[in-house]
């Protein structure tokens, strides 16, 4: 039965009707109900720190004291010095280091202070008048006449922040305040390398970002040599004791550790949080077995056959599974009575006197030869003490090593304040600092460029909020670090770059990335065609009649008229 027009009409309404809904409401709404969602990020302000120049600045105050100027060259000494230095390290990284240098005469108080019999004490008394800064300097400038240094010893460098130089000899009566700011400026410099920030340490700090000479073996070794910047640390002592049946060992390690260790790693609180354990492993063998040397009646392990030591005992040593901070292994091995005594030879075939090794990055062994206690009429188990003092002046220079501290020789004509109990002086700490701030800045922006150019490439990884967040608060903080860093505030810019590594590393390792990352268009085409596809044909084709129905009437109107 034929349908009438009103029928033909209402079916052709309701077929536009469904067609419509479905083309205005259903397909935006489809679209916008299964689009990847990706927050907004700071992408423009990702790009210029790719390309950012740091630029280091310190405070450098040069203090004269009596006898070393005139009252004439005194009115003339210069409020304000700046000298700038820039170091090219490839053509898209530029190092400036600029240091401000401030002339002055010393004050009574500090006159009193220099007038100590030693110049240890000068350093501890001028400390008590005044602390300086993280990351600045003062030198002293004292006559050749002082008493203070030995007569072969032009420059001093205390535990603290501050240096004493010497006039040279040459420096007599009639010379001129240029020249004797031109005598004093080598020394300085040399000051600067060694207390301050140097362009080794810095270029080895950033060379995740640079590539290092590969001709320079010393350079790469320093750099491979310490832990990476991290948060924090984990510090393991262990003692290994291969044959309890020969000797019972006693250690007295939290003592020790309260003595010699936590004193260092509180005045690094400031880099990061390091936690202390200890354990005792027994039938814990080296996995080499050493040779017998007639020539020095002892057991030899030579250089050659160490790199094979540290596998076999690693096993044993069990992992920190709660916390992702990197862990320092600090090994005491006691020889069995059968293979003792036991000692370390060098590539050169020499005795080490520590007899202790170090592993780059892993931590440190050292073997304590107990042979005396070994007479004819011992009994064993024999009771052992081990000298604590002795193990840990070790451990703390290994631990030194690895957390970057550089024990540089000095120079001729220096000399350097002995080590306190806390094992780091002032301007130590304000080096490693540098390094440190510099490297956390570097990583943090690879982190952030390299997520940045993931996140560009491969568009149905969902950016939620809190990734946005954190990449948010990484920018921020790297460009507050890089300005702090400027202005030579060396704690703020410290403190900026541990939030900025911290949270570009919880941005680029956020699970949620990987949600729709194995997700491909393909594969949602082939979940969405088989739902909509018999919807659609019937709309189509009710489409299609009314087009051809249009048609038609139109070639029917055109026929009439003709």
């Amino acid at each position: 039965m034929a349908l009438t027009e009103v029928e033909r009409r209402r079916g052709q309404h309701a077929a536009l009707s469904i067609a419509a809904i479905v083309i205005i409401l259903g397909v935006p709404l489809w679209w916008k109900t299964t689009e990847t969602y990706r927050a907004w990020l700071p992408v423009s302000q990702i790009k210029e720190l790719a390309d950012v120049q740091l630029q280091l600045s310190a405070d450098v105050e040069v203090v004269f004291a009596r006898g070393t100027v005139t009252p004439e060259q005194q009115k003339k000494v210069p409020l304000m010095q700046t000298q700038d230095e820039e170091h090219t390290i490839d053509e898209n990284t530029v190092l400036r280091y600029r240091y401000e240098t401030r002339y002055r005469t010393a004050t009574i108080m500090e006159e009193d202070a220099l007038n100590q019999p030693t110049a240890a004490q000068a350093d501890l008394s001028l400390h008590t008048l005044s602390e300086s800064p993280c990351g600045s300097l003062v030198v002293y400038v004292i006559p050749e006449s002082s008493s203070l240094l030995p007569e072969d010893v032009e420059v001093f460098i205390g535990q603290r922040r501050t240096a004493l130089l010497r006039i040279g000899t040459q420096m007599k009566e009639g010379r001129t305040l240029e020249q004797l700011l031109s005598h004093l400026k080598p020394r300085i410099k040399q000051l600067l390398q060694m207390m301050s920030f140097s362009h080794t340490d810095i270029t080895a700090a950033l060379s995740q970002r640079v590539r290092l000479n590969p001709g320079n073996k010393d350079s790469l070794a320093d750099t491979m040599r310490p832990f990476k910047s991290s948060p924090g640390y984990e510090i393991t002592f262990s003692l290994l004791n291969p044959d309890p049946k020969s000797h019972r060992l006693h250690w007295d390690i939290e003592e020790a550790v309260q003595t010699y260790i936590q004193p260092f790693l509180t005045k690094l609180a400031p880099l990061a949080n390091f936690s202390i354990d200890s354990q005792i492993l027994y039938y814990s063998m080296l996995g080499v077995n050493p040779r017998f040397d007639s020539s020095h009646s002892a057991y030899i392990l030579n250089s050659a056959s160490l790199a094979h030591v540290i596998n076999p005992v690693e096993a044993r040593l069990g992992s920190n599974a709660a916390s992702s901070n990197p862990v320092m292994n600090f090994l005491l091995y006691v020889p069995d009575a059968h293979h003792s005594p036991l000692h370390i030879h060098d590539y050169k075939k020499q005795k080490v006197d520590t007899n202790a090794f170090h592993s780059p990055r892993w931590g440190g062994i050292m073997v304590y030869n107990v042979n005396d206690f070994y007479g004819p009429e011992a009994v064993f188990p024999v009771d052992i003490n081990i000298d604590m003092a002795k193990v840990m002046r070790v451990f703390l220079s290994q631990l030194r090593l690895l957390l970057g501290v550089q024990s540089s020789t000095p120079p001729s004509g220096f000399l350097f304040a002995p080590c306190t109990n806390v094992g780091l002086a002032d301007w130590e700490l304000d080096r490693l600092m540098w390094s440190r701030t510099v490297e956390n800045i570097a990583t943090a922006t690879t982190t952030i460029t390299s997520l940045s150019q993931l996140l560009d490439q491969i568009g149905n990884i969902v950016i939620n909020d809190n990734i946005a967040q954190q990449v948010s608060s990484a920018v921020t903080a790297l460009q507050l670090a890089v300005a702090e860093l400027e202005a030579g505030n060396l704690i703020f810019a410290l403190q900026y770059s541990k939030e900025a590594i911290s949270a570009s590393e919880r941005a680029f390792f956020d699970p949620s990335l990987l949600h729709l990352l194995y997700f491909p268009d393909d594969q949602k085409f082939a979940i969405y065609i088989p739902l909509f596809l018999p919807m659609c044909v019937p709309i189509l084709q009710s489409l299609y009649k009314i087009m051809s129905d249009l048609r038609q009437r139109r070639r029917e109107k055109q026929a009439k008229k003709d």
